[in-house]
């Protein structure tokens, strides 16, 4: 399941979405999050659901392999709806079985929410896979620029954001090989009381946290040995350029917030 992972990987491809400027990417993804919030009924949770369908399409990353990437986070999705469904004591009673009480409320809520989480997820999913880690860098650095006025490393902070999402991938892989090593020689953590289980997981922490470390080190080694001193006077080979699809995708946005207020309950 670890190597079906989608969140930090990159896709090339030539769609609307992976040309989009990396700045207007990132800023659309920004203002996404916050759009999101406004949605507080069917109606405005159908729309950005779909629109986050459009999004997909646009980018034509397959249903299939985004559907097999969510499958480790699916867990985390039915745990919000479950809460809500349990814990949440309002409006009338739909099921009353026994010990076991669902509200309408708490439906309600719970659908909401788990849509929330899950066009968030796809969301900044498809912003990693449609975008490479270095231009993601160029995009943050270029937009956190007015930040330097007050001292803020911006060049050193976005590097180290995108060097973050690059090795999310990278270190589910390693956990899925570590794993699969641990089980051949007879190691079950899937089995047994949760103090079996806990004592099950250090063996495959160690040697992980003992691979990372590894992994930063040869890339400090490999990052000095090229001469990297931070990024004071240095110079850009890839330049950042602002297309009308840019305006386009930013104006879309504006769209939909503007249908999400509206429509508001």
């Amino acid at each position: 399941m670890l190597e079906k992972m989608i969140f930090g990987r990159y896709i090339p491809g030539t769609s609307f979405v992976h040309k989009l400027d990396p700045r207007s990417k990132l800023s659309f993804v920004f203002l996404f999050i916050i759009a999101v919030f406004l949605a507080n009924n069917a109606v405005t949770y159908g729309i950005l659901l779909g629109f986050t369908l459009l999004v997909i399409f646009s980018s034509r990353i397959r249903i299939y392999f985004l559907i097999n990437g969510l499958k480790p986070i699916i867990f985390l999705i039915a745990f919000t709806f479950l809460m809500h469904i349990f814990f949440t004591k309002e409006g009338a009673i739909i099921v009353d079985w026994k010990f076991i009480k669902i509200y309408e409320e708490g439906l309600r809520q719970g659908i909401f929410i788990s849509l929330r989480f899950l066009v968030l997820v796809l969301m900044t999913s498809i912003l990693t896979l449609t975008t490479s880690p270095i231009s993601i860098t160029d995009g943050m650095e270029d937009l956190l620029n007015p930040f330097k006025r007050f001292k803020l490393p911006v060049h050193e902070l976005a590097l180290m954001m995108s060097i973050s999402l690059r090795f999310i991938p990278t270190l589910m892989d390693e956990t899925d090989k570590i794993l699969k090593a641990q089980l051949a020689r007879g190691s079950d953590i899937s089995t047994g009381s949760i103090k079996q289980r806990i004592r099950a997981v250090i063996p495959l922490l160690v040697p992980l946290f003992v691979s990372a470390f590894k992994r930063a080190e040869d890339l400090a080694i490999a990052m000095e040995v090229r001469g990297y001193r931070g990024g004071e006077g240095r110079t850009r080979y890839r330049q950042l350029k602002w297309h009308w699809r840019d305006t386009v995708a930013l104006a879309l946005l504006g769209v939909l917030v503007a249908a999400l207020v509206l429509l508001r309950g």
